[in-house]
């Protein structure tokens, strides 16, 4: 929704083709080489940054809303998406929010009151995704003044209780590296192995060994050698490697011992 006239319309018959008190909200992390990232959206009428998120179409199962949303604020579509937890707390829609029913009626001309579709409590499901950062195009909509990246260890002040769901993401994402390769998107086509043992240290927040990780990945067949060496001077030329596409689809949807 883009305009205001879609989300007046959006406000006063939404109720016609999505579900009512159920939300999607999305951590989508990136990953800028030497940290990780999280997309926020700042509002126009909450002051707090949060999570992308967004009511569920009728016709659309939560992983379909999620897709569409993650796809709504990064250009990318097919996304690597992880339900994580669901959020239902009695108050949550005003926890640690800065909600301003005044200037929300005066910045669209509608007024929800106690009778509206979007009144009453609201439960999210969240969901975390995998992007790439280098071609992901944050984007904005008339209701949002702002949509940026942000290291995961240095956050503004959340709203609601998107600082806890950002943390429960973190935590699923990172039990779920132990699984799945999911670190494809967030990497070049071509890396060394020291880029990707760095890039799972990032993702994990612990060191691994410089060894064990990479023969653990070329074992379980999931990287290719190339015959291109990365030049970074002093006479060091690392081989650089890529994902085996056929193991790494395997392995995302059956799972295995990965780290």
């Amino acid at each position: 929704m883009k305009t205001i006239e879609e989300f007046r319309k959006f406000i006063l018959k939404g109720h016609v083709d999505y579900r009512p008190n159920l939300v999607v909200d999305c951590a989508i992390f990136g990953y800028d080489g030497e940290q990780l990232l999280v997309l926020l959206v700042k509002d126009k009428i909450v002051t707090k940054w949060c999570l992308p998120g967004g009511y569920i179409l009728k016709n659309e199962n939560l992983e379909q809303a999620a897709a569409r949303v993650t796809d709504e604020r990064t250009g990318i579509a097919s996304l690597f998406l992880q339900q994580f937890k669901t959020f239902g707390d009695v108050g949550r829609n005003g926890n640690r929010g800065s909600w301003d029913e005044d200037e929300f009626t005066e910045l669209l001309g509608v007024k929800i009151d106690g009778d509206s579709w979007l009144s009453g409590e609201t439960a999210s499901v969240g969901f975390y995704a995998i992007t790439d950062i280098l071609n992901a195009q944050p984007s904005t909509d008339f209701l949002s003044s702002e949509c940026r990246w942000f290291p995961v260890n240095y956050l503004p002040p959340l709203g609601f209780d998107h600082e806890d769901m950002l943390k429960e993401a973190l935590l699923a994402m990172r039990m779920h590296l132990y699984h799945y390769p999911i670190g494809k998107a967030l990497l070049q086509q071509k890396f060394t192995l020291k880029e990707i043992k760095q890039l799972y240290e990032v993702l994990s927040g612990k060191k691994l060994n410089a060894t064990n990780f990479p023969i653990k990945l070329q074992s379980l067949g999931l990287l290719t050698k190339l015959q291109e060496k990365k030049s970074i001077g002093g006479h060091r030329s690392p081989t650089y490697y890529k994902f085996e596409n056929e193991a790494y689809e395997k392995a995302l949807n059956e799972g295995l011992v990965l780290v």
